[in-house]
């Protein structure tokens, strides 16, 4: 099949991969779009995967202030270089995570950060209303586990959809950044501030 430059055009546009990423994604899926996404993606989770133990000490703080100054987020962002901190793409990821936080509200970054307190409570919670309807002990456990992975990817940055492109969650927004950018970059930390919360 034929690549068009068109196909190119429309997986870039969905992608943000670099042009001869997208037609060689295209030429290896006979011109499936959607095969082809999938093959960026997997291809962006092998160059995160690679390059998830390098130290990311260079990044920005971005700010975010919503709603006339009644709500506002600043986010820490990493990555390896002080010339990645500086392009266009690394300060647009940073301020959609600013944004991001302020309209979901996320408790932590990652799964491991969030409080034990919390998940005790939530499971507690969800063993009770298991229980309650008079399941048996052995579909109660995997009741718990699937509301457990629900509330989990509720809460957790890295695992939200991201509100903009509900299609992507934060990690792939960031997968995507690392294969694009070519260096380990991470959400280390954020803080949300709300007038009266």
């Amino acid at each position: 099949m034929k690549i068009t430059s068109q196909m190119v055009k429309e997986l870039r546009d969905k992608t943000n991969a670099g042009m001869m990423d997208c037609k060689k994604a295209l030429g290896e899926t006979e011109g499936d779009l959607e095969k082809a996404v999938d093959l960026l993606r997997q291809k962006g989770l092998a160059v995160a995967a690679k390059r998830a133990d390098r130290a990311t000490s260079e990044g920005v703080v971005e700010c975010y202030i919503h709603a006339g100054g009644k709500l506002g987020v600043m986010v820490e962002v990493g990555c390896e270089t002080d010339f990645v901190a500086k392009t266009d793409d690394f300060l647009a990821f940073a301020k959609d995570v600013a944004m991001h936080v302020a309209a979901v509200s996320p408790v932590a970054v990652t799964r491991d950060e969030v409080p034990a307190k919390m998940v005790d409570r939530e499971k507690e919670i969800y063993v009770n209303q298991a229980k309650e309807s008079g399941k048996p002990d052995n579909i109660i456990e995997k009741i718990v586990t699937g509301k457990m992975e629900k509330y989990l990817s509720e809460v957790c940055l890295m695992d939200q959809k991201f509100v903009k492109n509900p299609d992507l969650s934060i990690q792939d927004l960031l997968n995507e950044l690392i294969a694009k950018m070519g260096e380990n970059i991470s959400v280390k930390r954020f803080a949300r501030f709300q007038i009266g919360a």
